[in-house]
C-alpha cells in the first residue's frame, strides 16, 4: 500500500498542462526566413499540481502499482510505452515502441521546421534560447554529489524554473511543448538537449553527436539555486562553477563560445544587448571581437557590463572579459579567434560532454548519433 501511495504522489508531480507558444517582440538584426536558412552569416511551468488524496487517489495508486513495469516507465519517462513500432510480415504492429535514429531525426526535423516557421523571437530565431535551455538544464551538474545535469528536466518545476539564471527560459520550454505532444515517447530531458543540438546545427554550427537515455524526474530532484554561472563575476568564479562539473580551462573557453548567440535582457539577467553582430549564426566572432574591439564600461543604471567603444551596440560581461585577462584562458581565446575549425571541433566535443553529465546511460558512446541538418549549406 505504501508503495502505491508513493507512486501516486510521484505521478501527481508531473508537469501541468502544456502552455501555448507566446510570441516575443524583439526583432532586431532579423533576417527574412529564407535568408536565414541559406546564409552562412546573418544578422539576425508553472508549479506542479498538488497530489490528490482519499479513496480516488488510493485506487489510482493501486492501479499504478499493478501496472508494474509500465508504471515505473511512466514515473521515469513521463509517458507510458507506446504500443507501436515493430511491423510483422502481414503489416501488423506489435510490441513496445523502441525509437531508432530515424525516429530521433524526425524529432530533429520537426524542431528545425518550427525554427523556420516561428521567426518572431529575438533577432528572428528561437535557436539561441533553445541552446540556453539545453545548457542550463545540463549545467547544474555536481560531480561530487552526482546530482543535477540534464537527466530529469527538473526545470519544469517552480523551484528550479524560477531560479534567476533560468529567467526567460519558459519561452523555450513552451516552444518545445508541441514537439513533445507530437512525439510523446521522447522524454523532456532528451527533447531539451536534442533541441539544443538542432539549434546549434541549424544556426550553421558544428555537428554535435548526441545519444538518448535521459529520464524525466519529479520535483524532489530539483537542484539548489546558484549552480549556474554569474556573468558579473571573474575567472575564479568560472573555474569554481565549471570545475564542479569537471571542465578544464580549455573547455571553459570553448563553452563560452556559445555567447556568439543570442542577447541579454534587462528583465531577465539585468544585462542588455548581443555579444556579436550575427546573434543567430554560430561563428568564432565572439573570440575575434573580444580581442580586436576596444571595450569600455557601459554608462547606465544597470549592472556593470562592457560595451564596444566603436558602435556601442555590442556587450561583454565581466566573465567574458575574464577570458582575455587570465593568462591561462587567453591562449585558447586567441587560438579560437584564429581558427574557426578548431573552435567548431572543440565546441562540439564539449557540448556533447555537457549534455551527458550525470546521465546513467544504458548504452555506450558508440550509441551517439549525428543528425543531418535541414539548413542549406
Amino acid at each position: 500500500m505504501a508503495t502505491a501511495a508513493r507512486a501516486l504522489t510521484r505521478l501527481a508531480r508531473l508537469t501541468p498542462s502544456p502552455p501555448s507558444i507566446t510570441p516575443a517582440t524583439t526583432r532586431r538584426f532579423a533576417l527574412p526566413r529564407q535568408a536565414f536558412r541559406q546564409s552562412r552569416r546573418g544578422y539576425a511551468n508553472g508549479a506542479a499540481p498538488s497530489p490528490r488524496s482519499g479513496r480516488t487517489g488510493l485506487i489510482a495508486g493501486l492501479a499504478l502499482a499493478a501496472a508494474g513495469g509500465a508504471g515505473y516507465y511512466f514515473y521515469t519517462n513521463g509517458t507510458f510505452p507506446v504500443e507501436a513500432g515493430k511491423v510483422t510480415s502481414d503489416g501488423r504492429q506489435s510490441g513496445p515502441f523502441v525509437p531508432t535514429k530515424d525516429d530521433y531525426q524526425q524529432v530533429y526535423n520537426h524542431i528545425a521546421k518550427l525554427l523556420e516557421e516561428h521567426d518572431e523571437y529575438d533577432d528572428g530565431s528561437y535557436g539561441p534560447v533553445l541552446v540556453r535551455l539545453g545548457w542550463h538544464a545540463s549545467g547544474t551538474y555536481d560531480a561530487a554529489t552526482g546530482t543535477g545535469g540534464s537527466n530529469g528536466a527538473t526545470m519544469r518545476f517552480a523551484p528550479e524554473g524560477d531560479h534567476g539564471a533560468n529567467a526567460g527560459l519558459k519561452a523555450a520550454r513552451d516552444f518545445l511543448e508541441p514537439v513533445k505532444q507530437h512525439f510523446p515517447w521522447i522524454t523532456y530531458s532528451d527533447l531539451w538537449t536534442l533541441a539544443a543540438v538542432a539549434a546549434i546545427q541549424e544556426m550553421q554550427g558544428p555537428i554535435v553527436p548526441w545519444r538518448p537515455g535521459r529520464a524525466d524526474r519529479d520535483v524532489g530532484f530539483c537542484t539548489p539555486d546558484g549552480r549556474l554561472p554569474d556573468g558579473s563575476k571573474g575567472q575564479d568564479h568560472l573555474r569554481a562553477i565549471f570545475g564542479r562539473m569537471g571542465f578544464d580551462d580549455r573547455e571553459i573557453v570553448a563553452l563560452s563560445g556559445a555567447h556568439a548567440l543570442g542577447r541579454c535582457h534587462t528583465d531577465r539577467s539585468g544585462f542588455s544587448g548581443p555579444w556579436t553582430f550575427s546573434p543567430t549564426v554560430v561563428t568564432n566572432d565572439y573570440y575575434k571581437l573580444l580581442l580586436e574591439e576596444k571595450w569600455g564600461w557601459k554608462k547606465w543604471d544597470g549592472p556593470k557590463q562592457f560595451e564596444d567603444v566603436k558602435t556601442k551596440t555590442l556587450m561583454m560581461l565581466p566573465t567574458d572579459m575574464a577570458l582575455t585577462n587570465d593568462k591561462k584562458f587567453r591562449p585558447h581565446v586567441e587560438r579560437y579567434a584564429k581558427d574557426n575549425d578548431a573552435f567548431f571541433g572543440e565546441f562540439s566535443a564539449v557540448l556533447t560532454k555537457l549534455f551527458e553529465l550525470g546521465v546513467p546511460f544504458q548504452s555506450g558512446e558508440d550509441a551517439r548519433m549525428s543528425f543531418k541538418p535541414t539548413v542549406s549549406e
